[in-house]
């Protein structure tokens, strides 16, 4: 079978299939107008489940974007596994690529899930009141967390590392499905690269520059 022009997280088939097996069985028994609904959202859902390849830049102590998105934050925080630190808040919108990607390469010592509220991701308090999933990098200067959040839209966080794993920089490790958010919070020090406003593509976007 041929391997479709943009490569598709693997989550999204089930939602792809189904929606194209609904549309085309309501197309063969003369049901047409009931059928187009579910053609559209299978074709909407190879759009939000798009995972294209991404040429990450080799560059020493960079902390890479986790996300696609735009910036909606960048502010001192205290990180339980960090400590004191600057966090990079990225909203994604239902139409950015929404597979999460490692900011550095490093150990994972562990994963942090929490249960929440689904209030709007962008909002400043989903940090903190949201249901979300945190990894915790160990990297050969630093150490980094970054959050997975949901939102509204967005109830099914996907953390495909755990404990143990490590990860290449710029390395696919999961996704949120259907608008979300997500955090990364560096070392106090640490030279960001980015303001509120700027738009980032995970694996590729530098964040900042570690002390």
């Amino acid at each position: 079978m041929a391997r479709p022009p943009i490569p598709i997280a693997r989550e999204g088939w089930p939602f792809i299939f189904g929606s194209a097996v609904a549309a085309a069985a309501l197309f063969l028994t003369g049901r047409r107008r009931l059928a187009w609904p579910f053609a559209a959202a299978s074709l909407a859902s190879l759009g939000f489940f798009r995972d294209p390849e991404r040429e990450v830049p080799v560059l020493t102590r960079a902390v890479l974007s986790p996300a696609d998105g735009r910036v909606t934050d960048v502010a001192d925080a205290l990180d339980p596994f960090v400590g004191p630190s600057i966090r990079v808040s990225i909203f994604l919108s239902p139409l950015d690529v929404h597979v999460n990607r490692a900011p550095i390469g490093g150990l994972v010592v562990g994963t942090t899930y929490t249960t929440g509220r689904f209030i709007a991701a962008y909002k400043a308090d989903a940090s903190e009141m949201n249901e979300r999933c945190s990894v915790h990098l160990q990297g050969e200067h630093a150490r980094v967390t970054v959050t997975q959040i949901a939102g509204i839209v967005a109830r099914r966080i996907v953390c495909r590392v755990g404990a143990g794993d490590k990860l290449e920089a710029g390395q696919r490790y999961g996704m949120i499905r259907f608008g979300s958010r997500t955090d990364c919070s560096m070392p106090r020090g640490t030279d960001v690269r980015v303001r509120v406003g700027d738009r980032v593509t995970g694996g590729v976007s530098v964040l900042g520059v570690l002390g």
